[in-house]
């Protein structure tokens, strides 16, 4: 016997089809204009490059950071480091020979 989960999956956020109307549906209406001119402008190599950048775009609309994360990392109070910096000191390591 088998019973369904009361409580959906933390996995992330729903589910989105990647069809060019689910897509369209997912977006606030600006952002939809945006996705339609840039499919209708594609060639057929563009087709699934403009697609699946606007269905990943989609879906973080659909699961936003909380309000928390996103003040913390407006205010610099996240954890972990500015990439600016991480990069700053890759160079200065590649530059010195350390490791």
């Amino acid at each position: 016997m088998s019973a369904q989960t009361v409580h959906p999956s933390d996995a992330g956020p729903p589910s989105l089809p990647r069809t060019q109307n689910d897509v369209a549906k997912a977006l606030p209406p600006a952002d939809r204009m945006e996705f339609y001119r840039e499919m209708g402008e594609a060639d057929e190599t563009e087709l699934l490059g403009v697609l699946r950048r606007w269905w990943l775009r989609a879906r973080l609309y659909a699961d936003p950071l909380p309000d928390e994360t996103r003040a913390a990392v407006e205010a610099g109070l996240a954890p972990g480091r500015p990439a600016a910096r991480a990069v700053r000191e890759a160079v200065d390591t590649r530059t010195t020979g350390e490791r």
